[in-house]
């Protein structure tokens, strides 16, 4: 599955971050009963958080992207912890939060910059349950946070 997933972000014109380290009292990944339970990841672009807030001053193609950069983040999380991709056998749900004004309903569109990616990661594995939802603030100004729980191979 590492091959298949380093094809699709070449195809795709992207590549997986370094792993950020946390910015406060956790973990970013934790493995429990066949499960990653992966922390909350911020979008990063040229090494700075991506800020504002969607209904404001962030489009929603903006809000796309950088919910798929929280992916990107996820995806990078996953790998550091794991070592390989190989051992992910599903992505089972991502928590979707977006930094919005209190009239923008629009947090699906946005989530669905984070999802569509793991679909073209994963595949059919990448196929997930989901929750978006706008929020008032996130960590650092952030515009977007994206947070999951991820199946692996029971080796581990």
């Amino acid at each position: 599955m590492t091959d298949r997933i380093d094809r699709a972000l070449a195809e795709l014109g992207l590549t997986l971050p370094q792993a950020a380290a946390p910015v406060a009292a956790y973990v970013p990944v934790v493995a429990a009963g066949g499960f990653l339970h992966v922390s909350g990841q911020l979008p990063f672009k040229d090494g700075a958080v991506v800020t504002g807030r969607l209904g404001d001053d962030v489009s929603l193609e903006q809000g796309q992207d950088a919910a798929q950069r929280c992916a990107l983040m996820l995806v990078a999380q996953l790998k550091a912890h794991l070592g390989s991709l190989e051992q992910v056998t599903r992505v089972v749900k991502l928590g979707v939060f977006v930094n919005s004004t209190a009239d923008f309903t629009d947090q699906p569109k946005v989530a669905n910059g984070a999802s569509e990616l793991m679909v073209k990661l994963f595949g059919d594995a990448g196929k997930h349950a989901r929750s978006a939802v706008g929020v008032a603030a996130l960590p650092l100004g952030a515009a977007v946070e994206v947070d999951a729980i991820v199946e692996v191979a029971a080796s581990l």
